[in-house]
């Protein structure tokens, strides 16, 4: 337990630093310059270079253990905020955010990892993943107005100093207090091994389960997708001299909403497969309200999408953990990192090219819908065993 909680304060400053940009990006980007277009493709961009990051930390946190690629990563993404501090030109920036994805894509899947090996219960497994994204969502409550605060009060290049030191000093935390890597790698997990009914040989995959994990990934894919059209298309339509604020506010509050779920610890008894589908159904007509029905407050309806994405993120990390099994964990939390920023990289892209023709919103709400649509059927083989079994675990 003190592993976790000292993995939770890192995680809250780390994730703090990150989601005080959000809300300075776009406007420190045109700025300098820059048109809807070139801040499309910079901020997918930062999520395309997750691939490579992302494709190394698989194997090297499962061989090595998380401490090393947590530090790296904090202390390297500190780095890369001072040098974005004194940015003159767009393709400067550009080229700092590739850098920053590259060396923050070691972050998530080490933390994940290091998070899921502290126990070999199923149900504490998704109290830890719980816990990691309540602190994520704590931190980013808290953290946009927080950003958009300092740029009032120092400038773009006095928020970038701000905050690169602050991750620096968090790295230099996580190499005194994270675990070595001889006391946390992961062993085998006895407990979640039997509920999940591991055999002594490995079976021959049937077609069903091969497509049913495959589909699972999209799942990622599309949630990062809708969440890198949010963040690209809401601070372009903020306006007025206080824009970055409002941008700040509102996505604190898209924060808060994820926090009321996230504390609703008793979903966490429900089928993970059900959470999913609730929670998609619930960020696609949030996302219809944005590009549809403009009487409604934004506030109110970021707040709905924020709930929605509370429910999600926990569910999907209980069906990876369920999909890892033992001695994988890191791979497979390496394959999820990777779809979402291929997805981050999609959606703002697309949402640049096409702003002109159709809301982005809009766009958002049909990838969502189409991930709804491809969630395997409740009967379906794999599915309906992982389900059944996690209602075996809860019960």
């Amino acid at each position: 337990m003190k592993t976790a909680l000292w993995l939770y304060l890192f995680l809250f400053l780390a994730f703090f630093d990150l989601h005080a940009q959000y809300p300075v990006l776009t406007p420190f980007a045109i700025s300098l310059g820059a048109g809807p277009t070139f801040i499309g493709w910079m901020m997918g961009m930062y999520s395309l270079t997750h691939l490579p990051g992302n494709l190394l930390a698989g194997v090297l946190v499962d061989r090595n253990g998380s401490r090393r690629y947590i530090v790296f990563s904090l202390v390297a993404a500190g780095a890369i905020l001072l040098l974005q501090a004194h940015v003159q030109l767009p393709w400067h920036l550009l080229m700092l955010r590739a850098a920053s994805g590259f060396v923050l894509a070691f972050l998530s899947p080490a933390c994940m990892t290091l998070l899921a090996s502290l126990s070999s219960d199923a149900t504490e497994q998704g109290k830890y993943m719980s816990g990691h994204g309540i602190v994520h969502t704590l931190a980013s409550v808290v953290s946009p107005a927080a950003g958009a605060f300092i740029v009032a009060k120092a400038g773009y290049s006095g928020t970038f100093t701000t905050l690169g030191w602050l991750l620096i000093a968090t790295g230099i935390m996580a190499f005194f207090s994270v675990p070595a890597p001889s006391r946390h790698i992961l062993k085998p997990l006895s407990s979640a091994q039997s509920a999940l009914k591991v055999p002594d040989k490995p079976s021959i995959p049937t077609k069903d389960d091969d497509l049913v994990s495959k589909r699972y990934y999209l799942l990622p894919f599309f949630v990062s997708c809708s969440q890198g059209v949010l963040f690209f298309e809401l601070p372009l339509s903020q306006t007025g001299s206080n824009s970055i604020l409002s941008t700040g506010i509102l996505l604190s509050l898209l924060s808060l909403g994820a926090l009321v779920t996230l504390s609703m610890l008793f979903l966490n008894r429900l089928s993970p497969g059900g959470r999913i589908a609730a929670a998609l159904l619930g960020m696609a007509i949030s996302f219809f309200a944005l590009a549809s029905f403009h009487r409604i407050p934004t506030a109110a309806i970021l707040f709905m999408l924020g709930a929605a994405k509370g429910v999600l993120f926990p569910a999907m990390a209980s069906l990876f953990i369920s999909l890892g099994g033992p001695g994988r964990m890191g791979r497979t939390f390496s394959m999820q990192s990777i779809t979402m920023s291929l997805g981050a990289f999609a959606g703002p892209v697309a949402a640049g090219q096409l702003r002109s023709f159709v809301s982005p919103y809009f766009i958002a709400f049909l990838l969502l819908m189409v991930a709804l649509l491809l969630l395997p059927p409740k009967n379906t083989g794999k599915l309906s065993n992982l389900t059944s079994k996690w209602n075996g675990r809860a019960a």
